[in-house]
């Protein structure tokens, strides 16, 4: 058994050649998977969060399914908001919902700035659990909500089209809004850091929601918080483990296709590309020192198998076998995905991509 800093998924994030191209896939636990639907029957959705025996068994759901290169935990970004004073429930048919959502410079100074090894220690919880299932068979991947997208969150109160609110204090509370978002940063780099120290192999930042900004907005308003807590989460691992070691840090958002010329400022080492942008096109804005994740469209799962595997080869033929390139889909899994597509996906990238 390799040892995991030699692992495919840990290569590639380092732009090393691998002799297959690393696949796992977000959401890659959910309730496209039976034997998640038999756990949710039985729980709410916070319940199975919290409860780091559940969050850590529906994390080796897929691990145990598929042919992956990574696991990543099973949590969601919006409870650590918890912690800063923020009422957080799910809705049946709604999703999530904040109950007292942030309108003011005074709820933002509310805001409480939490340990998230106290206020979320159930994912950390689950993070050992999960190492120790794994051992040394593939790494485990934290992750957290990146400033922009948990900021927009609880200003909203859930989820947006417009993110009026959220632009309309950008625009006319700027202090506000900094002083929100350097909460936010610093929060999240201390969740990352605690997931690290958990056992995380890395970090993935997602923020779902930047796309909805005009460049000029997310270098002003987000990228800044983005830079800090990249550079906070590799100077605590540096001080931890050596700057040899340090887990690396996955960028993720929807819609930022004009965007790439901004994230080569991040400080990430894997960009992840949506659907949106040809991967070969996002490559090279990127340039080479980014390896690259994704980028096939979740849709695609639902399609016949033939259309599957074209769609399949042209992303790993638009990468064309160059060191730093992990396979993905462009958003999360679907509900109601067929389970035989995501496996066959899994080996057919594997496969197809083998230089044996």
């Amino acid at each position: 058994m390799p040892e995991l800093h030699t692992s495919r998924f840990l290569r590639a994030c380092r732009r090393e050649p691998t002799d297959r191209t690393p696949v796992w896939f977000m959401r890659q636990a959910g309730r496209y998977m039976p034997e998640y639907r038999a756990i949710r029957a039985r729980h709410g959705f916070l319940d199975m969060v919290k409860t780091p025996e559940l969050a850590a068994e529906i994390t080796m759901q897929p691990v145990q399914a598929f042919d992956i290169d990574a696991a990543i935990i099973y949590a969601d970004i919006l409870p650590p908001l918890e912690g800063m004073g923020l009422h957080l429930t799910y809705e049946q048919g709604e999703g999530p919902v904040i109950h007292n959502p942030i309108a003011s410079m005074a709820d933002i100074a509310a805001l409480a700035q939490p340990d998230p090894r106290e206020t979320v220690a159930y994912t950390l919880d689950a993070v050992r659990l999960v190492k120790r299932q794994l051992g040394e068979r593939m790494p485990l991947i934290g992750f957290s909500g990146a400033p922009f997208t948990l900021a927009s969150y609880a200003i909203e109160g859930g989820g947006s089209r417009e993110y009026r609110r959220t632009k309309q204090l950008m625009y006319r509370e700027p202090a506000a809004w900094h002083a929100l978002m350097g909460k936010r940063a610093r929060l999240i780099s201390d969740y990352a850091i605690a997931q690290i120290e958990a056992g995380a192999d890395a970090i993935q930042l997602f923020d779902s929601w930047a796309g909805a900004l005009a460049p000029a907005d997310y270098a002003a308003f987000v990228l800044p918080y983005v830079q800090q807590v990249i550079a906070a989460i590799r100077e605590s691992a540096a001080g931890e483990q050596g700057s040899a070691s340090n887990p690396p840090i996955i960028y993720f958002g929807t819609g930022l296709g004009g965007m790439y010329g901004l994230l080569r400022q991040s400080g990430a080492d894997v960009i992840g590309v949506d659907w949106r942008s040809t991967l070969d096109d996002a490559w090279a804005q990127l340039g080479p020192g980014f390896a690259v994740q994704g980028n096939l469209d979740p849709h695609t799962l639902f399609a016949p198998w033939e259309l599957i595997e074209r769609r399949a080869a042209d992303v790993l033929d638009r990468a064309a076998g160059r060191p730093g390139h992990i396979f993905n889909l462009g958003h999360g899994i679907l509900t109601e995905t067929p389970v035989e597509n995501v496996a066959r996906l899994a080996n057919l990238v594997h496969e197809y991509s083998s230089t044996s």
